[in-house]
C-alpha cells in the first residue's frame, strides 16, 4: 500500500460515495471524510474538482481523482488485499457487469427518483416531491429485487464466491433506500439474507451512523436483524 494521507470529499447519502467509503473500510485504509454538498457549488471544492461532483479522492501529495469506479479500482490496485475485482478475466467481467448494473440502470430507475424526490428536493430545491416519480421508483425496485434475489440464491456473494465491488455497489444503493425506509423484502428472502450479511459486516457500521439534516433514518435502518 502507498503510505499517503487520504481525504474523501463525499455526501453521506450519495450511493457512489458510499461505495468508495466501503472500499476504503474493507481495505483498512484510513481516510478523512470531508462533507461536501455538490449543489452548493463551493468555490473551494470546485478547485479540487471543477465538475463539482462527488466522490473525490485527494492525496496529500497533491494527487486528485474523481469518478466513483475509477477511485474504487485505484484503491483496489494500491492496496491489493482484499481483492474486490476478482481473480480471473471472466470473474472480473462479471463483477464489472453487476457493478455497472447497480451504478447505471438501478440508480437511474430506482435510487435517483426516490432520493431526489424524498430528500434532495427538501434540502436543495425546496420543491414539493412528485408522488408519480416516487411511485415509479418503487415499482421499478420490485423488478430489480427479483434479479438480486435470483443472484443471491445461487451465489455466496452477488459476483461469485467472494465479496466484490458488485456487493459494495449493490449494498450502497440499497442502503440509501434503507435509510429512507423504502425497502420491503417480502417475497425476496434470498436478497434479504444477502443484504443482512453485508449490512452486518463491521465495515458497514460507520454508514449506519450517518444522518442527514432534514430527514432522519428509518427506525430499522440501524437494525442488523431486520
Amino acid at each position: 500500500m502507498i503510505n499517503k494521507g487520504l481525504f474523501l470529499y463525499h455526501f453521506p447519502l450519495d450511493p457512489f460515495c458510499r461505495k468508495v467509503r466501503l472500499t476504503l473500510l474493507e481495505k483498512g485504509m484510513p481516510v478523512q471524510l470531508v462533507l461536501t454538498k455538490p449543489w452548493e457549488r463551493d468555490p473551494n471544492f470546485l478547485q479540487v474538482n471543477p465538475l463539482g461532483t462527488v466522490p473525490v479522492l485527494y492525496e496529500t501529495d497533491g494527487h486528485t481523482l474523481s469518478g466513483h469506479q475509477a477511485v474504487a479500482e485505484y484503491l483496489n490496485e494500491i492496496q491489493l488485499t482484499p481483492n474486490l475485482l476478482g481473480e480471473t478475466p471472466r470473474g472480473r467481467a462479471e463483477i464489472r457487469r453487476l457493478t455497472q448494473w447497480f451504478d447505471g440502470p438501478f440508480y437511474q430507475d430506482v435510487v435517483y427518483p426516490i432520493l431526489m424526490e424524498r430528500l434532495l428536493k427538501v434540502i436543495w430545491t425546496h420543491e414539493a416531491p412528485d408522488p408519480a416519480l416516487i411511485r415509479a421508483g418503487r415499482e421499478n425496485l420490485q423488478k430489480y429485487l427479483k434479479y438480486i434475489d435470483w443472484l443471491a440464491g445461487r451465489r455466496s456473494f452477488l459476483g461469485g464466491r467472494n465479496l466484490s465491488f458488485a456487493d459494495l455497489a449493490g449494498a450502497s444503493h440499497l442502503s440509501v433506500l434503507d435509510y429512507l425506509g423504502e425497502l420491503n423484502w417480502q417475497g425476496f428472502a434470498d436478497a434479504a439474507l444477502w443484504y443482512a450479511k453485508i449490512k452486518s459486516r463491521p465495515t458497514f457500521a460507520p454508514l449506519l451512523d450517518d444522518q442527514v439534516a432534514g430527514i432522519l433514518p428509518s427506525p430499522h435502518y440501524g437494525d442488523l436483524d431486520f
